[in-house]
């Protein structure tokens, strides 16, 4: 059989993501300071997108020549398109009614456009905004502050030198109070150096992370004066910096209190043993008594294994939720989007109708309608990323309110298809909106995704229960312990199965160790060592 090149036409049908439809779904999986950013590189990129900051006159411009919010509902009630109407909104919310808790008529009118939709048609809003999130306001205007500041003397000096701000407590950071000691310390300039680089590499807790070998070579210098220098920099405060390991950071808070005598040091050698409670083993090691080992371990517990958490970090871990709920006074909740962390975005017609003119070159026309096109996508997108975040968590509201309303223990097993079931999404959508994404509720804050856990089945037949819930009950169980009737997890086995929970021994021993709950052995040492 001769090969012979020919020709074929075949058809095939194929998923195509256009590039607004990657847009939207990159903006979805964003979390708040990712948003932020992503919004801040298109306002620079971006000639016709304004970033709504409530007031100021170089946005009077475009909130006049653009004055609609886009939200759920456009068109008013009596039929109205609504366009040349202003709304004030409090934010992205909407109710869960305790008598109607199968119904969401506000988000599901929005869609995302399809691919054969033209970005530059008008029939679809094209500013939005969060909503005008409630903020501090000078009912008298600049002369209520001048006034304020002439009779609390905030301006007696005749300047802007003295101000408010300079009245604070400043803060030292770690490596802030380090560095002052260091210059203390010394004024040679290659220990200088040498402690300049030794500190940069302490952590948050005080511990020294990486090799000084790697020091010596990058320095050029000997092994033997970067050991020297550390040496001098453990004993700046507080007691136990720069340690590299538990035990010197330890022994070193000790050597400070004049209590590191062989007996303390050979503990600190076997911390490995006192974290299993193997005394026996430790009083032949340390070669005292029952009573000095009890006086021993209290005195390491007194210490600080982390001695650098006093001071201010440079980062910083608050936790902005996404999502707020409360409870309604007639019953149900009420959730809403966080609007400070929605941005407050805006197309700027104005400046559009100023650099659209009909003498403009093409690569000039172009360029306007490129950007144009991709303003009213990211505006869109925005608006559609709130829409679906407010469907998913107003969804797993509704699906664990006993969770909300009675605790742990009613959490209910839930897996993303649930969820995506209950509004018609995809299951990759939802895991988008869940990741990174937090809700505050009247029980804390909770990362959406812990709301989705494993099932484990009852013995009685009924309803299943959540892993979490599960967890919860162990840790229960084994902090209401007697020291002298230590549950072990054939015990606690025994015990959940009475309550109708079937669960191996296996499934205890993985949820204990996930709790960071010791081993029956371990808590029989350590209540007996506290009697």
């Amino acid at each position: 059989m001769a090969l012979t090149a020919r020709l074929d036409i075949r058809q095939a049908q194929g998923l195509v993501m256009t590039p607004q439809l990657q847009q939207a779904i990159k903006l979805l999986q964003l979390n708040n300071q990712e948003l932020a950013a992503y919004v801040d590189g298109e306002l620079e990129q971006n000639p016709f997108l304004d970033k709504d900051e409530g007031d100021g006159p170089a946005m009077a411009d475009a909130v006049a020549a653009d004055n609609l919010l886009i939200h759920d509902n456009p068109s008013s009630a009596d039929g109205s398109d609504g366009s040349a109407s202003v709304e004030d909104t409090s934010g992205w919310e909407t109710d869960i009614d305790a008598s109607d808790r199968d119904t969401f008529d506000d988000t599901s009118s929005v869609t995302m456009p399809t691919e054969n939709d033209d970005p530059g048609d008008s029939d679809y809003d094209n500013n939005w905004s969060s909503a005008d999130a409630p903020g501090l306001t000078d009912p008298g205007g600049a002369s209520s502050l001048s006034n304020w500041r002439e009779n609390s003397g905030g301006g007696q000096f005749g300047d802007d030198e003295f101000s408010l701000e300079q009245t604070l407590e400043a803060r030292t950071t770690l490596r802030d109070h380090l560095l002052a000691q260091l210059s203390l310390d010394t004024d040679h300039p290659a220990e200088r150096l040498i402690g300049l680089h030794l500190i940069e590499m302490v952590d948050d807790s005080g511990y020294l992370v990486g090799d000084i070998d790697t020091v010596a070579s990058q320095l050029n210098c000997q092994l033997s004066e970067v050991e020297a220098i550390l040496n001098r920099l453990q004993h700046f405060d507080p007691p136990g910096i720069m340690a590299r390991s538990l035990a010197e950071c330890l022994g070193a808070q000790l050597r400070d209190k004049n209590r590191l005598d062989p007996a303390m040091q050979a503990l600190l050698d076997n911390l490995d043993l006192l974290a299993k409670r193997d005394l026996p083993t430790i009083r032949k090691l340390c070669e005292v008594d029952q009573d000095d080992l009890v006086e021993m371990i209290a005195e390491i517990r007194a210490l600080n294994p982390k001695p650098g958490e006093g001071f201010m970090r440079d980062d910083n871990d608050v936790i902005t939720p996404d999502v707020i709920m409360r409870p309604r006074p007639d019953g149900g909740w009420l959730v809403e989007l966080n609007a400070d962390n929605l941005p407050r975005l805006l197309v700027n017609n104005s400046y559009l109708a100023e650099v659209n003119v009909k003498n403009a070159s093409k690569e000039d026309r172009g360029y306007i309608n490129q950007c144009q096109q991709s303003a009213n996508w990211l505006v869109k997108a925005l608006n559609q990323r709130a829409t679906t975040i407010l469907k998913v968590a107003t969804e797993i509201i509704r699906q664990q309110e006993g969770f909300f309303l009675y605790g742990i223990q009613y959490l209910k097993p839930l897996v993303l298809r649930d969820i995506a079931e209950a509004i018609e999404m995809h299951e990759s959508t939802v895991s988008r909106v869940t990741s990174n994404k937090f809700m505050a509720s009247p029980r804390g804050i909770f990362e959406l995704k812990y709301f989705f856990t494993a099932s484990i089945a009852t013995a009685d037949g009924g309803a299943n229960l959540s892993a979490e819930a599960v967890r919860a009950r162990i840790k229960a169980l084994i902090d209401a312990e007697s020291p002298k009737k230590i549950l072990s997890d054939d015990k606690l086995v025994d015990i959940l199965r009475a309550e109708g929970i079937d669960i191996a021994r296996r499934t205890v021993a993985k949820y204990r160790e996930a709790l960071r709950l010791p081993s029956s052995v371990q808590r029989r040492r350590e209540k007996a060592m506290s009697l």
